[in-house]
Order: C-alpha cells, then sequence, then structure tokens
C-alpha cells in the first residue's frame, strides 16, 4: 500500500512517515523544504523535492501508485499570516486545490489532512467539540477552514483532524513553533525565558506521536468525511508546563512576564471523544513523559 505525505520531512510529517514505514506502508514524501528539513527523512521514504502548488506534483502520481494521502504540507504560523496573508493561502489553500486535483483525478481512496484548532477561535465552552462554531481570529485559521471546506466539496473521501498544541521531537523553536519547543530553545541554552500575561492561560498539549498513530488508524478504518479533534482532552497552564520543564531540566533561571498578547485565546481545550469513538484513538504519552522524550531529543 503507497501512502504519499506532503510535508513528509516537516514537524508532524516526519513523525507520520516514521509511523507508516514502520508498520509495513510504502511512502512517498514530498516536500519543498522550505520549513521542512532532510535530517527529518526516512531513509526508507522516497522523496521528491516539490512544492504542491506545482505542477510537477502530478509526476509522484504517475509514478507511485498512491492509494492513501496524509497532507501535511503547510504554512503553519499564526504570526506569519498575519504579516503575509497571500503567502499564507497560497501555501494553505492553492496548494491543497492542486493536491485535490490529483487526488481525485488518480482515484486515490482517502485523503487525511491536517487543520487545527484555531478554526475554532475564542471557545464559547470547554472543552471544544466538532460542532463548536468556527470564530478564526488570525488568517492561519480562515485560510486552515477554507482548505477544509475546499476538502469536502472535492467529492474525495477524507478526515479532517483538527489538532490542539503539538508537540515533540523536530518541532523548530521558530516557524511553526509552540511554546515548548520555544521554551526548551531557551532553557537548554540556559538563556531567559519569557511568558506572555500571568502564565494561568491553560493549553491542550498533544504528543506527537499520538497524531501519527491518528493517520494509521485513519488508513485502516472505513470512516470517511468525518472532522475529527486528536487532542489530550486536558488544560494545563504554561506556568504549570515551565514548572514541569524545570524538573525535567533542572533549570533555575528566573523567568520574567510580558504583556499579554493581543488576540490570544485565554483557556483552550478540545474534546478527543470523537476520534475515540471513530477511530478508537486515544492520547498514549501523557505530558511529563512527552517532555522528557522531546527534551532528551534535544540534548542529542
Amino acid at each position: 500500500m503507497s501512502i504519499l505525505v506532503t510535508g513528509g520531512a516537516g514537524f508532524i510529517g516526519s513523525h507520520i512517515v516514521n509511523n507508516f514505514i514502520e508498520n509495513g506502508y510504502q511512502v512517498v514524501v514530498a516536500d519543498n523544504l522550505n520549513s521542512g528539513n532532510k535530517i527529518n527523512l526516512n531513509s526508507n521514504a522516497k522523496f521528491y523535492n516539490i512544492d504542491i502548488k506545482s505542477s510537477d506534483l502530478e509526476k509522484i502520481f504517475i509514478e507511485n501508485k498512491i492509494e492513501y494521502v496524509a497532507h501535511y504540507a503547510a504554512q503553519a504560523s499564526v504570526a506569519a499570516s498575519m504579516r503575509n496573508p497571500l503567502e499564507d493561502i497560497n501555501e494553505n489553500v492553492v496548494g491543497t486545490i492542486n493536491l485535490l486535483n490529483l487526488c481525485k483525478k488518480f482515484g486515490i481512496k482517502k485523503i487525511m489532512v491536517a487543520s487545527t484548532a484555531a478554526v475554532y477561535g475564542m471557545p464559547e465552552y470547554l472543552p471544544v467539540d466538532e460542532e463548536h462554531s468556527t470564530n478564526y481570529l488570525s488568517f492561519y485559521g480562515l485560510s486552515k477552514l477554507t482548505m477544509e471546506n475546499y476538502v469536502k466539496l472535492f467529492g474525495v473521501d477524507y478526515i479532517i483532524f483538527r489538532f490542539s498544541n503539538v508537540y515533540g521531537p523536530h518541532q523548530n523553536a521558530e516557524g511553526e513553533a509552540g511554546v515548548i519547543s520555544i521554551f526548551l530553545n531557551k532553557i537548554l541554552s540556559n538563556k531567559p525565558v519569557e511568558i506572555h500575561g500571568g502564565g494561568d492561560q491553560t493549553r491542550d498539549f498533544i504528543y506527537v506521536e499520538d497524531v501519527a498513530i491518528a493517520n494509521i488508524l485513519a488508513v485502516k478504518s472505513n470512516v470517511k468525511n468525518e472532522i475529527i479533534n486528536i487532542s489530550s482532552n486536558s488544560q494545563v497552564s504554561i506556568n504549570e508546563l515551565f514548572d514541569i520543564l524545570k524538573e525535567i531540566t533542572g533549570y533555575n533561571t528566573e523567568i520574567s512576564h510580558t504583556p499579554a498578547r493581543n488576540g490570544d485565546i485565554r483557556d483552550s481545550m478540545l474534546d478527543n471523544r470523537k476520534a475515540q469513538k471513530l477511530l478508537d484513538w486515544k492520547n498514549n504519552i501523557e505530558l511529563r513523559e512527552g517532555l522528557k522524550q522531546t527534551t532528551n531529543f534535544l540534548k542529542i
């Protein structure tokens, strides 16, 4: 069984590639390496240095009998989307349309698409389920929701995953960085850590390997044409997160608090019961263990 992973040299995509290969699938990677890194590539994957917006993408489908697609190529930074909304929509919408055209032309069985909790915007209730309204606060959230709508209308069987805050090895402290990679980059360099606001704001962190497992289950299952949250279904404050990282690393430098950023969500937690029910999925890696594994990886 041949699976195309777009963005397969990136943070999340590289873990998905590894997981598929470990489970015996033939994996083809398409990545333009703008944010991905060759060091993340699995040597057992067939690699094409191709932008998903390019007409050259078709040759992947011609040369390989692609049956499934895991679509993880994206512009993934909220801040970058606000600075350059045109680039954001080109990467997240135009590129996806090009890919969907090929999926339909070559009759792929299912596409798994990476979306985000950013489409929900400021939560009206917690935990946020898939029926929650979509009140995006950034161009990134808007482009991802627009991408979702194209996927739903294209006539290709799909699963759209909406992720909470994904973290783990291969995540860059720049670009699409989450707070964990930013903190660890500072801590392991013995630099001061800054927390925006009081630090009592909460987030729902999900380890990247659990995300990879969701994609395996999506391929194995008959579930299709669903939007599914992937999350830990739990909250931790930024202050609590920092305390755990201090304990793991032995970091003893005092932190500083900066003013809260405009537009930041106060609390976030996604309901993952649909993933449990439809895919028999669960988050296996608890936060403390995931932070230990991420720290150990960065120390190497």
